[in-house]
């Protein structure tokens, strides 16, 4: 069984049907991508998982749980966490702060100081800024921020919204690396992005969306070599 299964699930806003029967499977300790264009419906099928949005048909189960109809507090604290679409840190606290909004679930004090150094060995600029009001990062620095965020709720899935929005080349490596860095300590990530060359290459699978349907989707390198991505999507 998946560690995430979504079934065939119908999300709308108002009257507008973004989903049409979504269904992804998430392996435990795999990274899996949704790519696609605008509208596809790729970052309100992470909304579904978390809880912000709720689907009108289907299922979406976490280590055999269903999540359908819990709320958004009650799924972090089970360990389904978001890094949002533009980065959304809390920019009026300093980045000491935000992290330790990340482990707001926790009671462990031992655990939450060896999670933030492990923070700081993941993040190297994080400790050079943790007196630093959030707002005043750099757009590099901000993602960084909000990926250690999340991880400090101590996930068991990473739901990755469009990480690489807005950043320069060398950075969007940086991200990239990163991610693959913290799959390989064992982490299991949902990782939608636009920049699908990126993600399938560093993707166990992938699915590709288009108009709310799962049009195409299987391991990530054949994706990235199938002639219809190359055409709609790698130029």
């Amino acid at each position: 069984m998946a560690l995430l299964e979504i079934d065939d699930i119908h999300v709308f806003y108002d009257k507008i049907e973004a989903l049409k029967g979504i269904s992804v499977s998430v392996e435990d300790k795999q990274i899996v991508t949704l790519v696609g264009g605008n509208g596809a419906g790729k970052s309100t099928t992470l909304r579904a998982i978390s809880g912000l949005l709720h689907p009108r048909h289907g299922e979406i189960r976490f280590d055999g749980r269903l999540l359908t109809g819990m709320g958004a507090h009650d799924i972090a604290a089970i360990g389904v966490r978001q890094v949002p679409e533009g980065r959304r840190v809390f920019g009026k606290l300093t980045v000491s702060e935000n992290l330790d909004m990340g482990a707001f679930t926790r009671n462990d004090r031992a655990g939450i100081a060896q999670d933030r150094e492990q923070m700081m060995v993941l993040f190297p600029r994080l400790r050079e800024r943790l007196k630093q009001l959030a707002g005043t990062l750099s757009g590099g620095e901000q993602q960084m921020l909000a990926a250690a965020r999340a991880l400090m709720g101590r996930p068991r899935v990473l739901l990755m919204d469009e990480p690489s929005m807005g950043l320069a080349p060398m950075l969007v490596e940086q991200v990239f690396e990163t991610i693959k860095s913290i799959n390989a300590q064992g982490m299991t990530i949902l990782l939608v992005e636009q920049n699908a060359p990126m993600a399938l290459s560093i993707a166990d699978h992938g699915y590709v969306l288009e108009s709310g349907r799962v049009v195409l989707d299987g391991p990530g390198p054949e994706l990235l070599d199938d002639e219809r991505v190359k055409r709609a999507y790698l130029g």
